[in-house]
């Protein structure tokens, strides 16, 4: 039985007239880039995630791009950040000429440890970037605690957790100064193409958001700053207006299935409810796999998870992964290289040893298929080909 990663084909298919009609919608306006469905989409999604501002934008990278921009990160500042995450969020750093400046992982949540945040300020640390990441919070309290202490903003890269909450039940997105989503098609909320979103409460930020998004300029051909061509085209506005109102049940069916695969690898003897309460790395002959820690960790609405991956650990994570795929199964490695150990960030000379979880995240983890549409059959045929390859 295939079980491809994720199969968008069937998500089309079951909103395809809706989708269509969308798309000839806009076509036969004319127009283009922003417009009337982008403005649909900013006012649907700044309820959605309980902010008073939302702003489309054409990726979510120079959603994270445009943030930094907006508080006016330059050469010589220094932006915090955890080492363990998708290139965009010390790329756009990097491209302001400011300095990622890394930490190490959370073992139990993969995010940013914010026990270790506070050592990495300095007089240059213009911001904190933590990542949501696979669509599970960050330890918000902790971190806005250690951002408000210095007076210090958060831009929070929730590109993968769109509709996740924390603790008292706030959107990702709407804690921080300010939140950067993607609409990138494996997301959950996924367009046809590249797309992505800020969210704030600040008007000054979020007018001055709007400047940068085109070229800095108000009125037209008037440019009180320099920004850029960060617009959202029409056409990813309306697809995302005809996949939004399904959002949420997408969601909990990703949770469904990850408790179900949960259930079927305890079930089938790869894990146990205490093995996957250990640290990075904490494998024995009982406890083949490591679980995502969300499952048995932290159950409450704090660690709120969307699934936009389910992610399990072995240190047979490559054997396995060419096993998956001669067997027609989907995975993928997120992320093998973190920041630390990418050459173009060589410069930054950080020491290895001061990233062990990282390291280990990035030598062990696998995701499996969890899109909306997987069906029992196909989970256990995952959960049963990971036990064939440790019983061979």
């Amino acid at each position: 039985m295939t079980v491809p990663l994720l199969d968008l084909q069937q998500q089309y298919r079951a909103l395809k007239p809706t989708l269509d009609a969308a798309l000839i919608r806009v076509a036969e306006s004319q127009v283009c880039i922003l417009g009337p469905e982008v403005e649909q989409l900013e006012k649907t999604l700044a309820v959605y995630c309980d902010s008073k501002y939302a702003l489309g934008v054409s990726s979510g990278t120079d959603a994270l791009l445009m943030a930094l921009m907006a508080l006016d990160v330059r050469a010589g500042d220094e932006v915090i950040m955890p080492t363990y995450s998708f290139f965009a969020t010390a790329g756009a750093v990097a491209r302001l000429g400011a300095t990622p400046v890394l930490v190490d992982s959370e073992p139990l949540t993969f995010n940013i440890n914010p026990a270790l945040i506070e050592s990495r300020i300095t007089s240059r640390t213009k911001a904190i970037m933590p990542v949501h990441l696979f669509g599970q919070a960050a330890d918000m309290d902790a971190i806005m605690t250690i951002a408000d202490n210095h007076n210090i903003p958060v831009i929070e890269d929730a590109a993968q957790a769109i509709g996740s909450q924390y603790s008292d039940g706030r959107k990702l997105g709407s804690i921080g100064a300010m939140g950067c989503f993607s609409f990138y098609p494996t997301k959950n909320l996924g367009a046809f193409g590249d797309g992505g979103l800020i969210t704030t409460n600040d008007e000054a930020l979020y007018i001055k958001l709007k400047h940068i998004r085109n070229h800095g300029m108000e009125p037209r051909y008037y440019h009180k700053l320099v920004g850029g061509n960060f617009r959202l085209d029409a056409l990813q506005g309306a697809v995302l207006n005809v996949k939004f109102p399904h959002l949420e049940s997408w969601h909990a069916a990703r949770r469904a299935n990850a408790e179900l695969y949960t259930k079927k690898f305890i079930a089938a003897g790869l894990a146990t409810e205490n093995g996957s309460s250990e640290a990075c790395g904490g494998f024995d002959a009982d406890n083949t796999i490591l679980l995502p820690q969300a499952v048995f960790q932290h159950s409450g609405a704090k660690n709120h998870h969307i699934y936009n991956q389910y992610t399990i650990q072995t240190p047979k994570r490559d054997a396995l992964r060419k096993h998956l795929a001669d067997n027609g199964i989907g995975s993928e490695i997120y992320y093998p290289v973190p920041f630390h150990r990418q050459e173009c960030f060589a410069y930054l000379n950080a020491r290895d040893e001061d990233f062990s979880v990282a390291n280990c995240l990035a030598a062990h983890s696998l995701s499996l298929p969890i899109y909306p549409e997987l069906t029992e059959p196909q989970i256990a045929n995952v959960v049963e080909q990971v036990a064939a390859f440790f019983r061979a």
